[in-house]
């Protein structure tokens, strides 16, 4: 059952964060693009497939956590401290989308088609870029843990 449970969690963290990761990460340089050019309808037409990436890609990436506490569960290793270093990493990361990227693009997609508040509150894409660069670096920290499990007697 391990096996299988290990399958799962690689798997739902390839089809899951793979994609949020890349979507986050394009969607500040295609902001400034639809920032620069307010006609350029295909640059807003890319924000809103990118933000949509990142929206659904997180809500199927609740089978990442899932899966993990499955596989470690079934390894009887849920006390290592590589593992609880993961999951503290993975919950920030999870908050960093969930409560900082994700409504800042909401913002700036409606920045871009003329009903937003004012552009103060408009979160710059700087910012947004800023905020995905520290998500990618909390999930590969995850990654590299997951790895070399430091002080990990499982063998595996």
């Amino acid at each position: 059952m391990t096996k299988l449970f290990l399958s799962l969690h690689v798997l739902a963290a390839l089809v899951a964060v793979g994609p949020v990761t890349v979507a986050a990460s394009m969607f500040p340089a295609t902001l400034r693009r639809a920032l620069g050019d307010p006609s350029d309808g295909d640059a807003r037409t890319t924000l809103r497939t990118l933000h949509r990436i990142c929206r659904v890609y997180a809500a199927v990436g609740i089978a990442v956590p899932l899966s993990g506490l499955a596989t470690a569960g079934s390894l009887g290793i849920m006390g290592d401290g590589w593992l609880i270093a993961s999951i503290v990493l993975t919950t920030a990361a999870v908050a960093v989308l969930a409560v900082l990227i994700l409504p800042a693009q909401d913002l700036a997609l409606a920045g871009t088609a003329g009903s937003a508040p004012p552009a103060s509150t408009e979160p710059a894409p700087a910012r947004i870029a800023m905020l995905t660069g520290v998500f990618n670096l909390l999930w590969a920290t995850v990654t590299v843990l997951m790895i070399i499990r430091p002080g990990s007697t499982t063998g595996a």
